[in-house]
């Protein structure tokens, strides 16, 4: 049904973080497999990966990887983002009514600082990006990355939350 792809590069804590949350969506037949683009780690991400059962790329091209993708929608999600309860069953009911991309709301209690609001803005994957297969590998080229692919795209907003990447970071 969805497949999980993540870009990371050092970033084995944070990896542990998102992949922990995502056990729930597997048990539930939700996910089909999680597939972690590497920009060459040199730490224990790929244990990580691979203790959690994902496929870990390096030396990677994007649209070789939405190929062999096993779901018909894709969620895209930094290392470190986490989905707050209730999101199994929004997105379940999503993807059998909707064929457009969307992005989780963002958590009520983790909002950048006013000023970071006002100077930095949010990275296209800051709030994740579910987006139908067809539509990503129509726009997927060589040599571009996950946030490359989620510029641009004017998703839905779901109902349910989830706290960013720069959460984890910030720690």
């Amino acid at each position: 049904m969805l497949t999980v792809l993540m870009e990371c590069r050092n970033q084995e804590s944070e990896l542990a973080q998102t992949l922990s949350v995502l056990v729930s969506g597997a048990v539930e037949g939700l996910i089909s497999d999680v597939i972690v683009l590497d920009h060459a780690s040199t730490d224990g991400s790929s244990r990580v990966a691979d203790a959690a059962g994902c496929r870990f790329h390096t030396g990677w091209d994007l649209p070789s990887v939405l190929k062999e993708a096993r779901g018909e929608w894709l969620l895209l999600l930094e290392p470190g983002a986490r989905l707050q309860s209730g999101w199994i069953e929004e997105v379940l009911e999503y993807l059998a009514l909707n064929r457009r991309p969307a992005r989780f709301s963002p958590a009520r209690n983790y909002r950048r600082p006013l000023l970071q609001r006002i100077t930095r803005k949010a990275t296209p994957l800051e709030q994740g990006l579910l987006l139908p297969k067809f539509m990503a590998t129509a726009e997927g080229e060589a040599g571009r990355g996950l946030e490359a692919l989620a510029r641009g795209v004017k998703p839905l907003k779901l109902k349910s939350e989830l706290i960013p990447a720069w959460v984890a970071a910030a720690r």
